[in-house]
């Protein structure tokens, strides 16, 4: 049996930051409650979700200078047995390398015991075949020899990262980046909604430790809180709550079955974020708690199950990373003042 992760209003964020300071990264991560390792695909094209992802996947091309990657069917043939013999040679042959990821192992480096728990990423197997194209532009989700390939392979991936990380806090997690999902059930992706469900659920069942997905967009709520055995989702209440409060009672069964919500609450994007107070944010937070305390979850138990983090990552805003260590601050702010409210603290 899985354990349950710790809940009352911890705070953490997405794990893709604007920075091109390491340590400036590293410092916004540590100052939330579950610290997480920074991608920061500003500093390096090497620290972008999905090249991390892509180190020693067979057939991979990763191009820095134009900033993409591609899998050759033909090289992807090529390697397979030189991989499996690696594999079976090199007992760390899924962890991030340096090259791969500086903030990792600067993360890795601290003392993390402490804390109530650590928190990695990995971008999600959906993402990761719907962007990498073949030579024939083809996204590999669709080729169904490398896409089973490709989900036993970020399976590992995740797990060796748990691993390292469990080792140095036993409340370790890491979660799934899922933009794609948004986009799983729509017919024009040419993956099927119902292979890509099965597809998802066997991932899953896979990894060993807590199970979780955080994305941005609004997708089939009913599938990720009903049909998948998540311990945490990872949302943007702030943009599509009004949508999410709609399936009140999946939420419901959702966190009573001991799973938890990150409520993305503070906008990170400059406009919006200047356009909202702690007060505000927490009127809009509690509006949405109350919608759910209205329909038979009780309030101490909905706490219990809830994380606060900023709404999405942002590498947009022309002030770089002013906004985004704002939205933290706030976020700190609005945390503090919710536990206050509520004895959490």
């Amino acid at each position: 049996m899985r354990k349950k992760l710790p809940g009352g209003l911890l705070t953490t964020a997405m794990g893709i930051l604007p920075h091109t300071d390491l340590n400036a990264a590293l410092d916004a991560a540590f100052s939330l409650d579950v610290p997480f390792w920074p991608q920061l695909p500003r500093m390096s094209y090497y620290e972008d979700m999905y090249v991390q992802s892509s180190e020693k996947h067979p057939g991979i091309e990763v191009d820095t200078e134009h900033q993409r990657i591609t899998l050759s069917g033909e090289r992807f043939y090529e390697e397979i047995p030189l991989y499996f013999e690696e594999v079976a040679e090199d007992p760390h042959f899924y962890e991030l390398s340096p090259k791969y990821s500086v903030a990792f192992n600067a993360f890795m480096e601290r003392d993390l015991s402490s804390y109530p728990c650590i928190r990695g990423q990995s971008v999600g197997p959906v993402s990761f075949g719907l962007k990498i194209v073949d030579e024939n532009k083809k996204p590999i989700a669709y080729n169904d020899e490398i896409r089973e390939f490709m989900f036993d392979f970020m399976a590992e991936k995740c797990n060796a990262q748990y691993r390292q990380m469990a080792a140095k806090n036993e409340n370790a997690l890491v979660w799934m980046d899922e933009p794609g999902l948004q986009m799983l059930f729509a017919s024009f992706t040419g993956y099927t909604g119902e292979r890509a469900a099965a597809d998802y659920r066997g991932y899953l069942e896979r990894l060993e430790g807590p199970r979780g997905v955080h994305l941005c967009g609004n997708p089939d709520w009913s599938f990720l809180l009903s049909e998948l055995d998540l311990d945490i989702l990872s949302m943007d209440s702030f943009t599509v709550g009004h949508v999410f409060s709609l399936y009140k009672n999946e939420v419901i069964d959702f966190l009573k079955k001991g799973s938890v919500i990150a409520w993305g609450i503070t906008p990170t994007l400059t406009e919006e974020l200047n356009a909202e107070t702690m007060k505000t944010l927490a009127k809009r937070l509690e509006d949405v708690f109350r919608v759910l305390c209205e329909q038979g979850i009780d309030m101490d138990e909905l706490l219990d199950r809830s994380w606060l983090a900023p709404s999405r990552c942002c590498l947009v805003n022309p002030d770089r990373t002013k906004s985004v260590e704002e939205s933290f601050r706030l976020l700190n702010e609005l945390a503090g003042y919710l536990k206050e409210k509520y004895h959490l603290i």
